[in-house]
C-alpha cells in the first residue's frame, strides 16, 4: 500500500496561517479588554448616577418637611416613585436614621429594615457601594438627609448589576461587528499578500528555500566561469569567485556601480549597455575575456546577467596557430620558389651548362643557409629565432624586407622561466605582424626588429623594438592604438584591433612598459621593455655590439 506523506506546508501558507491567528488573538483580545474596560465604566457612570440621584433627593427641602410629618412614608413613596421613572434608577429607598425604609418600590418592603451598609451614612458621608439586596445585587449610593447638622434620615439610590451588564453587552454586540470586520479585513489582506509571496517563493517552504540557498551558493562558488549579476542601477548585486578573479577585483564590491570598479573602459560599457551582449571579446588587466550580457526583465528592467569566460590561453594559442598558419604557407611559397630553382639548375644541366648550374644552386643554397646563421647568431633564443625566420619569409612574400637589427644579441637560456615563451611570441609577433601591415606598398618596405638586454636598475631588461617604414601613429593616437578595437586599417576576419591590445595585456603581466614613438626616416616605432631581474646580467648589450638602434642587419 501507497503511503502517502502531506507535502510541508509552504512558507507563505504557514506564515498565512501564523498571521491569522496572530490577528486572530489580537482582535479577540482587544474586543475583551475594551468589554471589561466598559463593563468598568458603566459601573462607575452606574455609581455616579445613584450618586447625584441620591444627593438631590437628600437636598431637596419637600424631603426634609415630609420626614418631619407624622406619616413619611405617604408623600415620599409617590415622591420616590416618581424620581425613579425621571431618573432612570431601578431604586429610590427613603429610611429614618437607624435604616427603616420609609420607601421602597415593593410597598411589602417598606417598615423593614434597609439591607446594606448605612453606618458612614449616619456618621454624615455620602458613599457608593455594590450590595445583594432585595432586588439583587446592585450598584448603590446612601446619603444622609441633614437638618441643619442633624441626620434627620438616609437616601439610597442604586442601578441594578443587572441593568449594568445590559448596557454593557448593547457595546459588546457593537465591539463584536467591529472585531469581526477587523479580523475578515486582516484575513483578506495576509491572503493577499501571501499569495504574492507565494508566486514569489513558488510555493516552497523555509526548508526547500534553504536547501535552494545552499545549492545555489556551493553552485556560484563551484563553476570557474564569472558569474556577476548586475541590478536595475547597474549595481553589483551578486558576483562569484570567478567573476572576481576574471575582473580581477578585491574586497566587498556588492553595492558598487559597475563604472567604480576600475574595469577597462570598453569593458565597463558592455556592462552598461542596455541590448544584449554576444560573446563579446574583451580585455581586463591580464586576461582576454568572452562577454555575454542578457537583461532581466519582468514588466520592467530589473537587471542584468553577466556571464565572463577566460580565454586568455585560447588566445595564446590562437596567435600561435595564425604564426604556424603563417609558416605554412611560408614553406608552400618557399617550395614553389625551389621547385622554380630546381627547374632552372635542370634545365641549365639540359642545356649542357653544368657548371652554371653547380654555380647557381651554390649561391641560392649560402644566401639562405646566411640568412639563418645571422639570425641564429644574433637571436639564440629558439623560439625567438624561429618566429623570425618564419616572419621574415612572411614579410619577403608580401613583398616586405625583415631586418634583424645589428644590435640583436639573446643568447639561448638567458629568459627567466617566469617569462614563458608563449608570450613573447605574442609580444614579438603581433609587432611584427602589425609593422609589416604598416609597411607594406611603402617605398622602401621595410621592418627592423632589434631584440636585446641591457642593464636597468638591479638587474636588467629585454627590449624588444620593431620599426617599420609606414605612415606612423599619429601622435593623437599614441595611447589608442593599444585600445582593442582600434585601427587605421580596414576591418578583416575576426576584425582588428586586437593585436597591439593583446601585446600590452602581455607586457603589463610581466610589469613591462610599451611604447610608441615615431622611426628614423618615417614610420613608427613600437618598444617592448620586460623586467628580467638578474637573470639578465653578463649578457652583451647595444653598447658592446656594433650598430645603433634601427641600423641595417641581417635580412
Amino acid at each position: 500500500m501507497h503511503l502517502h506523506v502531506p507535502r510541508p506546508r509552504s512558507l507563505a501558507g504557514q506564515l498565512f496561517a501564523m498571521q491569522a491567528v496572530l490577528i486572530a488573538v489580537v482582535v479577540v483580545g482587544y474586543a475583551l479588554f475594551t468589554y471589561i474596560s466598559d463593563r468598568g465604566q458603566a459601573e462607575d457612570a452606574a455609581g455616579r448616577q445613584a450618586r447625584a440621584v441620591s444627593l438631590a433627593i437628600a437636598d431637596s427641602p419637600s424631603v426634609v418637611a415630609a420626614i418631619g410629618t407624622p406619616d413619611p412614608t405617604a408623600p415620599l413613596q409617590p415622591y420616590a416613585v416618581r424620581v425613579m421613572r425621571d431618573t432612570d434608577v431601578d431604586f429610590v429607598t427613603i429610611m429614618d436614621p437607624y435604616g427603616i425604609r420609609w420607601t421602597h418600590p415593593d410597598p411589602a418592603q417598606i417598615g423593614h429594615p434597609f439591607q446594606g451598609h448605612i453606618e458612614r451614612a449616619q456618621r454624615g458621608e455620602t458613599f457608593t457601594e455594590t450590595y445583594t439586596g432585595t432586588l439583587g445585587p446592585s450598584v448603590r449610593a446612601v446619603t444622609p438627609v441633614l437638618d441643619g447638622d442633624r441626620v434627620v434620615g438616609l437616601v439610597s439610590a442604586g442601578i441594578k448589576v443587572e441593568e449594568i451588564s445590559k448596557r454593557a453587552q448593547e457595546q459588546l454586540t457593537a465591539l463584536t461587528g467591529v472585531a469581526a470586520g477587523a479580523l475578515l479585513l486582516g484575513a483578506v489582506g495576509t491572503y493577499v499578500i501571501n499569495a504574492r509571496l507565494r508566486r514569489h517563493t513558488h510555493g516552497m517552504n523555509a526548508d526547500e528555500l534553504s536547501r535552494m540557498h545552499d545549492y545555489h551558493q556551493a553552485a556560484l562558488h563551484a563553476v570557474r566561469e564569472g558569474l556577476l549579476m548586475l541590478d536595475g542601477q547597474y549595481r553589483v548585486a551578486l558576483i562569484n569567485d570567478g567573476g572576481r578573479e576574471l575582473l580581477g577585483v578585491t574586497g566587498d564590491v556588492v553595492g558598487t556601480s559597475v563604472a567604480d570598479l576600475g574595469l577597462p573602459a570598453q569593458l565597463t560599457g558592455a556592462l552598461l549597455a542596455s541590448e544584449p551582449r554576444v560573446d563579446e571579446v574583451h580585455l581586463a588587466a591580464e586576461r582576454v575575456l568572452v562577454v555575454n550580457t542578457s537583461p532581466v526583465s519582468g514588466g520592467e528592467r530589473r537587471g542584468t546577467v553577466v556571464t565572463l569566460r577566460d580565454v586568455t590561453e585560447l588566445q595564446s594559442l590562437t596567435g600561435e596557430l595564425d604564426s604556424e598558419r603563417g609558416f605554412t604557407q611560408a614553406l608552400r611559397s618557399q617550395a614553389h620558389e625551389a621547385a622554380n630553382r630546381l627547374h632552372t639548375v635542370v634545365s641549365l644541366i639540359e642545356l649542357g651548362r653544368a657548371g652554371e648550374a653547380v654555380e647557381f644552386a651554390t649561391a641560392e643554397l649560402e644566401l639562405a643557409q646566411a640568412l639563418t646563421d645571422q639570425v641564429v647568431a644574433a637571436v639564440g633564443e629558439p623560439v625567438l629565432a624561429a618566429l623570425l625566420l618564419g616572419k621574415t619569409a612572411q614579410a619577403n612574400e608580401r613583398g616586405v624586407e625583415l631586418v634583424v637589427s645589428r644590435e640583436s644579441r639573446l643568447d639561448d637560456g638567458l629568459l627567466p622561466p617566469s617569462l614563458p615563451a608563449r608570450d613573447l611570441v605574442t609580444i614579438l609577433g603581433n609587432l611584427v605582424d602589425n609593422a609589416v601591415d604598416a609597411a607594406q606598398g611603402a617605398v622602401p618596405s621595410r621592418v627592423t626588429v632589434a631584440a636585446y638586454t641591457e642593464p636597468a636598475g638591479d638587474g636588467s631588461e629585454l627590449v624588444m623594438r620593431v620599426s617599420d617604414t609606414g605612415a606612423g601613429v599619429d601622435p593623437a593616437h599614441a595611447d589608442l592604438v593599444f585600445q582593442r578595437g582600434f585601427s587605421t586599417k580596414p576591418s578583416g576576419e575576426g576584425g582588428r584591433g586586437l593585436g597591439l591590445a593583446l601585446v600590452r595585456q602581455a607586457v603589463r603581466r610581466h610589469g613591462g612598459t610599451l611604447t610608441v614613438t615615431e622611426a628614423e626616416g618615417g614610420g613608427a616605432r613600437f618598444e617592448a621593455r620586460l623586467p628580467l631581474g638578474d637573470a639578465g646580467r653578463g649578457t652583451a648589450t647595444p653598447a658592446t655590439v656594433a650598430g645603433r638602434p634601427d641600423s641595417g642587419g641581417v635580412a
